[in-house]
C-alpha cells in the first residue's frame, strides 16, 4: 500500500516528459487549457497550432496517436451534442449538402469539438506520463488545499481495499443464489451498498484514530512528498508549451 499506485492510463517510460516533476506538468496542462479556451472560435489556424503542440509533446512522451484517440472517445457525448447544434441553432443559416444549417450553430459545434478535444488530449498526456501518487504530490507542491490532497490520498490508498470488499460481498450474494441482474433483487443490492458504506465508514474511523495516536496533526508529513521538487531549469522547460500556446492565443485575439 505504500508503493506508487499507477492508474490504467499511465504508460511507464523514461521519456523527457515522464522525467519532469509532476507540479510542472500540471501547471503546464492547466495554462495550456486556459490558452485554448481563451482563443476565439473562428480563428481556425490557432487550433491547428495547438494540435501541433500536442503532437510534439506526445512524440516526446512516446505516446502513440492510436492510444490517445482511443482514450479520447470519452468525449463522444459532447461531440454528438456539438453535431446537433447546427440543426438547432438560430440566426443566419447556410445550405450545406442540401441541409439548412445555422452559422452560429456550426461555429458553436466547432468550438466544443476543437477545445474539448484539445483539453482531453492534454489531460490524457498528463495522465499517461504521471502516476496517480505523483499527481497528488504535484498538487500538494502547488499549494492545493490540504483537505483535498489528503482526501485524494486516502481514496487512492484504500480504493483497492473497498473494491476488494465489494467483490467479496458480491461473491457471497451469488453463492447464496442471489443474481443482481433481476429487478426484484434490487433491494438486496441496495442493502449491500449500504453495508459497504458502513464498513468503509467504520474502517475510516479506525484508520483515523490509529493515525492520531501516531502523531497525525491534520497535515501529511513532508517525507511523504519525497525528493525531486522542480528546479528553475525544469520550470523553464515546462513553460515552453504554455508560453507558445499563450502567444498563439494572444495573436488570435488580436487578429480576430
Amino acid at each position: 500500500m505504500g508503493t506508487g499506485h499507477a492508474h490504467v492510463l499511465y504508460r511507464a517510460s523514461t521519456s523527457p516528459v515522464h522525467r519532469l516533476p509532476p507540479e510542472v506538468k500540471i501547471a503546464a496542462m492547466v495554462l495550456f487549457t486556459i490558452a485554448v479556451v481563451a482563443t476565439p472560435r473562428a480563428e481556425f489556424w490557432a487550433f491547428g497550432g495547438y494540435a501541433l503542440l500536442v503532437a510534439v509533446v506526445a512524440a516526446l512522451a512516446r505516446v502513440g496517436p492510436g492510444w490517445l484517440l482511443s482514450r479520447a472517445a470519452i468525449e463522444l457525448p459532447f461531440v454528438l451534442f456539438a453535431f446537433a447544434l447546427p440543426f438547432l441553432g438560430a440566426g443566419e443559416r447556410v445550405d450545406v449538402a442540401g441541409l439548412s444549417l445555422s452559422v452560429d450553430g456550426l461555429l458553436g459545434g466547432w468550438n466544443i469539438i476543437a477545445k474539448g478535444t484539445l483539453g482531453v488530449l492534454a489531460s490524457l498526456l498528463l495522465a499517461a506520463t504521471t502516476t496517480t501518487r505523483d499527481l497528488i504530490v504535484g498538487l500538494d507542491r502547488l499549494r492545493c488545499p490540504q483537505i483535498l490532497t489528503q482526501i485524494a490520498t486516502f481514496m487512492l490508498r484504500y480504493l483497492d481495499v473497498l473494491v476488494g470488499e465489494a467483490r467479496r460481498m458480491r461473491v457471497a450474494r451469488v453463492s447464496r443464489g442471489d443474481d443482481p441482474r433481476f429487478l426484484w433483487q434490487l433491494r438486496g443490492f441496495a442493502a449491500g451498498i449500504g453495508a459497504l458504506f458502513l464498513r468503509a465508514f467504520e474502517r475510516g474511523e479506525r484508520v483515523y484514530l490509529a493515525m492520531v495516536s501516531r502523531g497525525y496533526s491534520g497535515r501529511m508529513p513532508a517525507v511523504w512528498q519525497g525528493a525531486g521538487a522542480a528546479t528553475a531549469g525544469q520550470w523553464l522547460v515546462g513553460a515552453v508549451v504554455p508560453l507558445v500556446a499563450a502567444t498563439i492565443a494572444g495573436a488570435a485575439v488580436v487578429l480576430q
